[in-house]
């Protein structure tokens, strides 16, 4: 059944207005008729099946048929910031982390980021990156949209760091390294609700000004694996780690 995100101001009583671009998509693309039912996404996380009652080109009006008693999000709240990559491999980290349960994205303007973002292109960017997130949350039946926060510097991103519980970041010298901490060492500390923060450098890695201050500022350097990952399959491997750890073993 088909899941749509609903803004809060769209709900009413026990009807449901669905806006533009999603009408289109239940008209055009799923075809769907008064009586068909989609589920309606409540941005507070609940989530509602419901009938359609009047579908017209720009509008869909449903009625709420039964709430669900469902949660799909990962027990731990993840928020992966990314060193700017070259190309469209955010658009990549964005998709398939919110398919693997991520919280958060925050886009980092790195010292070794080839890629640099003025305002105006990262406005534009976070548009992209919005429709993104909202489109694999619900390919994935996500009951949360992933947060996509403003472009910040690696400074700044220390700067909000202080309301997470822990904060690592991907080291590719620890890989290298014989006395290292591995990243399993971290996920087995983690505790059910805690709010992770983890920084993933771009293709140049994390340069020695960076790495010097996450560390003064409680990040700890960890390896992901023997192998040195690529910057968007750092976050993948993740947040794979952690769903492992809690959703398949069971470790809460």
């Amino acid at each position: 059944m088909q899941r749509y995100f609903v803004p809060v101001d769209n709900w009413e009583d026990n009807k449901v207005s669905i806006g533009k671009d999603d009408a289109h998509h239940i008209n055009r693309v799923m075809r769907l008729q008064p009586g068909d039912e989609i589920i309606c996404n409540h941005p507070d996380g609940k989530a509602a099946r419901c009938s359609i009652l009047v579908s017209e080109p720009d509008r869909i009006q449903a009625e709420i048929d039964e709430w669900l008693k469902e949660s799909v999000e990962l027990p731990v709240n993840v928020t992966i910031a990314q060193g700017l990559p070259k190309s469209d491999k955010f658009e990549l980290v964005l998709q398939k982390g919110t398919e693997l349960g991520a919280s958060g994205f925050i886009p980092v303007q790195a010292d070794r980021s080839v890629v640099v973002w003025d305002k105006k292109k990262a406005e534009k960017k976070l548009i992209r990156y919005t429709k993104i997130i909202k489109e694999a949350s619900e390919q994935s039946h996500r009951n949360k949209k992933p947060q996509i926060h403003s472009l910040m510097s690696v400074k700044e991103l220390v700067r909000e760091s202080s309301t997470y519980d822990i904060k690592i970041f991907a080291y590719e010298e620890e890989a290298k390294s014989e006395v290292y901490r591995s990243f399993g060492s971290i996920v087995n500390d983690m505790k059910l609700g805690d709010n992770v923060l983890v920084y993933i450098g771009p293709e140049g890695g994390v340069s020695d000004d960076e790495v010097h201050l996450l560390k003064e500022n409680g990040f700890v350097a960890v390896r992901l694996g023997p192998r040195i990952l690529r910057t968007e399959t750092a976050p993948l491997y993740v947040l794979a780690s952690i769903s492992y750890q809690f959703e398949e073993l069971g470790c809460r």
